[in-house]
């Protein structure tokens, strides 16, 4: 008898600021409201800053939530408590899950998102980025920033391509890390921490061509990239359709012919900066239950109001 998938699959987010603790709880709910047949699975909530910010009351939504103490060689550096929770997730697994999905705070889940599960067939599940911003046109040679990240990997060039969502640019493969699945024995994103660890304490690769913001921000982005185009076979990659980790953070700027016209067709949106209160969100349309939904967590949860 083949496994059920909420016992193959886990579910994972982290909390640092009251910010994300907001829309850690407006997520999480969403998952048991929409998630369909992963409504049920284990969803485990990192914490990363008890001190300032509590994540007690979350536990009682059926949330595991875990300590996270990011090492003192990364703490500083953009990002690393997602690389670190992901590689800590994968470790206290040992390969007891089939799909370990990440999921940044800040998705909301509006259908039930089954290309999560990864089931016997793939390995990863992810989507191209959503605007080119440190990646390379495909006709464009290695620079010294990618050419580093592609050595620290153990690779000389990668040939796979694709197209970012947004702006449309045919690019060097270059995916979003804002929601993803990982077969959890693969040991995908513990190697991701290996080599984002051992990038951030390069000190001449991060004052040379890495040394501005945007590189530093997306230097994790381009690692996980780097790891998944090299070592995961092509057929066990699943490219995830556009009405997953759809950018509403980026709504505007989506090109007419692919801009989403209401909420309740997507499967899962990542809103960042964004307010998901109904009342204020007049470029997109929404449609019942979920008007309803949003409106009641935005009138009855003070806590939630950060994301609302």
């Amino acid at each position: 008898m083949d496994t059920p998938i909420v016992d193959q699959t886990v579910l994972l987010t982290l909390v640092g600021t009251a910010g994300e603790r907001s829309s850690a709880r407006l997520l999480i709910d969403s998952i048991r409201e929409f998630g369909g047949a992963l409504r049920d699975c284990r969803i485990w909530l990192f914490e990363t800053n008890p001190q300032e910010v509590s994540c007690r009351g979350l536990g009682s939504t059926g949330v595991q939530i875990l300590p996270l103490s990011v090492p003192d060689t990364v703490r500083h550096y953009y990002y690393a408590d997602k690389v670190y929770a992901c590689a800590r997730a994968e470790e206290l697994l040992a390969g007891g899950a089939q799909s370990l999905v990440f999921l940044a705070p800040e998705n909301l889940v509006i259908n039930p998102p089954l290309l999560f599960d990864l089931g016997q067939a793939f390995d990863v599940a992810v989507r191209p980025v959503h605007i080119r911003n440190v990646g390379l046109l495909a006709t464009e040679p290695l620079d010294d920033f990618w050419k580093r990240v592609y050595e620290a990997v153990g690779v000389c060039d990668i040939q796979a391509t694709v197209e970012s969502f947004v702006d449309g640019q045919h690019i060097r493969a270059y995916f979003n890390s804002a929601a993803l699945a990982a077969n959890s024995s693969q040991g995908l994103f513990r190697r991701w921490f290996e080599v984002f660890e051992a990038l951030v304490c390069d000190q001449e690769f991060q004052m040379s061509s890495c040394q501005d913001g945007p590189h530093r921000i997306f230097l994790h982005q381009a690692i996980l990239t780097t790891l998944i185009a090299s070592v995961v076979d092509p057929e066990r990659l699943r490219t995830l359709p556009p009405d997953y980790v759809y950018p509403y953070n980026l709504h505007q700027s989506v090109p007419p012919e692919r801009r989403a016209q209401a909420l309740n067709e997507l499967v899962c949106i990542y809103y960042q900066d964004r307010s998901m209160d109904p009342k204020v969100l007049d470029d997109i349309d929404i449609h019942e239950p979920l008007g309803s939904w949003l409106s009641i967590r935005a009138i009855t949860d003070p806590d939630r109001r950060a994301c609302f």
